[in-house]
């Protein structure tokens, strides 16, 4: 058993420290439990030395896991969301909770050396398929929360309901690994997990209207009631369509009429929404994914009207494009000048805010360095190529996860000097599983 481990104070001065007042100089930041106990800027030298900047850790908001078998392997695909999706189902249709572990277990690793302490997995492979179930009807979610135990990383399971291929169509092929049945099936087998451990949540998720008929969405609603409810919102203009042509009202105000905005709901991607909508979602969340929406040239989003609106931003990975909270954090804003011809669309901020927004799934006390906050530390070396030059608060804009050096998460180091301190050789492991999904 570490240190960190032991449950003893532990005390760590920081050369500068991104205090929720601001980069400051000289921090001592005192631990015990795995929480912050105190944090005490211009202190003298003392404790265990922290160079460099020190960060609260990064909040990846939306995963899927299994995505970063596509990694460099679409850019040939000159077609559409619609196009790329069918080689996702073929990764998809390959797995099974042996090799799901240990694909997630390199890709949750490769998270937390990027600067990622929770994420939030958008899980809707679930069965063998052909209408069969495994013996245990959630190996694949408990095969996940291993993964991300291993890896050192607080996991948020959010159990998706996936019940129809596209409006008034039954689940096809790969989908039918997806499909509880029903909503009640669904909500079952749901409460029916329940796994070990203070790193992890069980949330819930609507993959998208498109997959769960709207006569299902309020059970789906109900079950998740307290819990944190993520729901694929308007990605494609063409969901929006059919939507529209089968319902006759936008999927946000479908969504509305079973109930579904609430405190604990995050909507992802959000991109493709009218002004109703944008009022509708206030009292929720909008978790974009700048680099996938890139990738799968789905839009930009309207992400400064709905800050103006009241609805708090988080950031996700989504489709493992990129692992790298500091890409994501500035494509937030770079993105936001892109469609409006303008600079400073976010301040700084608003930017370490969204980036570090743990609360969207379900982790309060997390996102800041200060007392009762949750003890998970990055630090980021300001004199890498990328950083050299950059002032304390601008290296939001210049590190790249390449420069994280160490990494605390629940008062315990998982990385130290870039290394991952219990997975080895982290690039190996994702070549490997990758690699034997593409056989």
């Amino acid at each position: 058993m570490s240190a960190e481990q032991s449950g003893g104070m532990h005390s760590y001065w920081c050369a500068r420290a991104w205090l929720p007042s601001g980069v400051a100089e000289g921090v001592r930041i005192d631990i015990a439990e795995g929480v912050i106990v105190a944090v005490t800027p211009g202190a003298e030298p003392g404790g265990a030395i922290l160079p460099g900047v020190v960060l609260p850790g990064f909040a990846n908001a939306h995963s899927h896991a299994f995505h970063r078998a596509l990694r460099g392997r679409t850019h040939d695909d000159r077609g559409s969301f619609w196009t790329w999706r069918e080689r996702m189902y073929a990764v998809a249709e390959r797995l099974e909770p042996d090799s799901y572990y240990r694909l997630a277990r390199a890709v949750y690793a490769e998270m937390v050396l990027a600067g990622y302490t929770s994420v939030a997995e958008f899980h809707y492979l679930h069965h063998p398929g052909r209408d069969l179930r495994y013996a245990d009807p959630n190996e694949f979610s408990h095969a996940l929360v291993a993964a991300a135990a291993d890896a050192g990383i607080r996991l948020t399971l959010l159990d998706v309901c996936y019940l129809a291929g596209g409006f008034g169509q039954p689940t096809t092929g790969v989908q039918r690994r997806f499909d509880d049945g029903d909503a009640d099936a669904w909500a079952d087998r749901v409460e029916s997990f329940q796994p070990a451990g203070d790193l992890v949540v069980v949330g819930a998720a609507v993959h998208s209207v498109r997959a769960v008929p709207a006569e299902q969405l309020p059970a789906v609603v109900h079950a998740a009631a307290g819990r944190p409810l993520h729901i694929h919102l308007s990605e494609q203009p063409r969901e929006n369509e059919e939507c529209l042509a089968t319902y006759g009202c936008t999927p946000t105000e479908l969504l509305a009429s079973a109930g579904a905005w609430t405190p604990h709901t995050v909507a992802v991607h959000a991109t493709h929404l009218t002004p109703a909508d944008i009022s509708t979602l206030a009292p929720s969340w909008v978790c974009l994914c700048p680099s996938t929406e890139a990738d799968l040239a789905d839009g930009i989003g309207p992400a400064r009207r709905l800050a103006a609106a009241g609805v708090r931003l988080c950031l996700g990975s989504d489709g493992q494009t990129v692992i790298d909270p500091w890409h994501e954090t500035r494509a937030l804003e770079l993105h936001e000048r892109l469609a409006s011809g303008r600079r400073g669309r976010f301040d700084i901020g608003e930017l370490h805010s969204a980036a570090t927004a743990h609360a969207a799934s379900g982790w309060t006390g997390l996102g800041g360095l200060a007392p009762g906050q949750g003890a998970d530390l990055v630090c980021v070396d300001p004199a890498s190529p990328r950083t050299a030059g950059a002032d304390s608060a601008g290296i939001l804009y210049a590190a790249t996860a390449a420069d994280v050096t160490d990494v605390m998460v629940a008062g315990r180091w998982i990385v130290r000097d870039r290394t991952h301190r219990t997975i080895d050789n982290v690039a190996h492991a994702l070549a490997t599983e990758i690699g034997a999904l593409w056989q």
